[in-house]
């Protein structure tokens, strides 16, 4: 088996609803309309013969991750639980952590998801087993298996959001590591999460418009935590043609959306003067 690389792409919330708990689940029920960026972490799969898996991560945020119990090695495991990967064959697996860890860009999911697409026969990516995965990863693996644009219906519904257009995205990370659960655990007030039709055929305008109307429920959490992200978002709010700036996830990355990439490009070197010490990045959808 030759070496196998692979992309594993970041996400953006470009809104967040938070409901209650559903019941029998222990999860929130969540609406939201996601975009997959260009920004991704580079997986390497090879075959080699040893007693175990290896893993190894490199790249910027690599310390950030656990060697040895990480999503990649969950997903290995239960891989190799339901039959999908023989227990006798091993692998080593490299990660370059290009997307920042505990940010709210789905990094640990993408490359959980990542990995069991490759292992899996397309017949085998279906209802049931990305269910069972999700059961034991998280809710949003659910992002990352089908589309590059999504509308989450709620937490158990995603679909696929057919738009054309492209946006750009100003990513702004404070290393500052946002606990999903410790966000979670602070909030105190629901979403009601209605059966809305969100219509994906909408000119760029129409759509940011729609987009303005909606928040990231977690953002006012995250802002208490982390009294920065205030100020990031309120300087990309002055950056002319910033249309959205918000938190994307629980945190703590936050995100400008801009229509074309002169103004993305302009706005990138505004935010870097600004915050000379935060990472600050230039992407778009893919």
């Amino acid at each position: 088996m030759r070496d196998i690389f692979l992309k594993s792409y970041a996400k953006v919330n470009l809104f967040l609803k938070v409901g209650k708990k559903i019941k029998n689940k222990k999860l929130h029920n969540i609406q939201s309309i996601i975009f997959l960026i260009n920004l991704n972490d580079e997986i390497t799969i090879k075959k080699i013969k040893s007693l175990k898996d290896k893993f190894k991560f490199t790249g910027k945020f690599k310390k950030s991750v656990s060697k040895t119990n990480n999503s990649i090695s969950k997903s290995l495991l239960l891989l190799r639980k339901k039959r999908f990967l023989e227990n006798k064959t091993n692998y080593k697996i490299t990660v370059k952590k290009n997307i920042p860890v505990f940010s709210g860009l789905g990094g640990g999911s993408s490359n959980a998801a990542t990995i069991i697409k490759f292992f899996l026969k397309k017949d085998q990516i279906n209802k049931k087993n990305i269910n069972y995965f999700v059961k034991h990863l998280g809710s949003d693996l659910r992002l990352f298996f089908k589309y590059k644009k999504i509308y989450q219906k709620n937490l158990l519904v995603t679909k696929n959001f057919k738009s054309n257009h492209t946006f750009y995205f100003v990513l702004i990370y404070p290393f500052l590591k946002s606990s999903t659960k410790q966000i979670y655990l602070k909030l105190k007030k629901f979403d009601v999460i209605k059966n809305k039709t969100f219509y994906s055929k909408k000119s760029a305008k129409k759509l940011i418009g729609t987009l303005r109307q909606e928040k990231n429920s977690l953002e006012k959490i995250v802002i208490s935590k982390f009294p920065v992200v205030k100020k990031i978002l309120y300087e990309l709010e002055l950056i002319k043609n910033c249309q959205i700036s918000r938190v994307t996830g629980s945190g703590s990355a936050c995100f400008g959306l801009f229509l074309n990439k002169k103004d993305a490009t302009s706005a990138l070197r505004q935010i870097k003067r600004k915050f000379p010490k935060f990472w600050c990045v230039l992407c778009k959808t893919i």
